[in-house]
């Protein structure tokens, strides 16, 4: 897993409250247990029309928002059902940060375990981001994981709290299997003293 330490980049704005994990990657669309390949089905419903054509009003379809890598999101994010595709679709679009005022515990959970740092703040700073989001492709926000701030395009700093333990495996790219690989030592040592006590086994 990529390491996340700090993040300068474009925010797009999406103020919808409830946005659940079929409307971040629609079911139709689950047919792979791969972590890439589900960015051009994010927001299926909402960005394509029927016949595959763009809708040009939603805002990853906006020029300004198409290479943005921070979302700042309405209330309850990644409610519904729990699945893992839906942080799979988010950061294969190339979004690494979602903000909002909350996030349903499953989702929040798997942002962590794929890469995704995802922030809670109160809707008073989340509003000042949006607002700040709103601006364009100019207006660019840095997320430093390490002293825990957002800096808006305005230099406005904006804290905000993360798990210990999420955040050291975000900064150093550590997924289960990664925190698994920490322990590769004392896994081998404990198998070889098993070998030994129980060769029969």
């Amino acid at each position: 897993m990529e390491k996340f330490e700090k993040l300068t980049g474009i925010a797009a704005p999406m103020p919808l409250v409830n946005i659940d994990t079929d409307m971040i990657i629609p079911k139709i669309f689950l047919k792979s247990i791969a972590r890439t390949g589900f960015g051009k089905n994010l927001f299926d419903e909402m960005r394509f029309n029927r016949d595959g054509t763009e809708i040009e009003d939603f805002v990853l379809n906006k020029p300004q928002y198409r290479s943005a890598e921070i979302l700042v999101a309405g209330d309850n994010f990644g409610c519904g059902s729990s699945r893992e595709h839906a942080p799979w679709a988010i950061a294969d679009f190339g979004i690494k940060c979602v903000v909002s005022t909350s996030f349903a515990d499953i989702f929040f959970n798997n942002c962590f375990k794929n890469g995704i740092l995802p922030i809670v703040l109160p809707q008073e700073q989340v509003d000042l981001l949006m607002k700040d989001a709103e601006k364009g492709a100019n207006a660019r926000m840095t997320v430093d994981l390490e002293s825990q701030e957002i800096t808006t395009s305005d230099g406005e700093v904006v804290a905000f709290n993360v798990d210990a333990f999420k955040k050291h495996c975000l900064l150093e790219g550590l997924d289960d299997i990664g925190l698994t690989m920490e322990k590769k030592a004392s896994v081998d040592a404990f198998e070889a003293q098993a070998s030994q006590a129980r060769p029969w086994v």
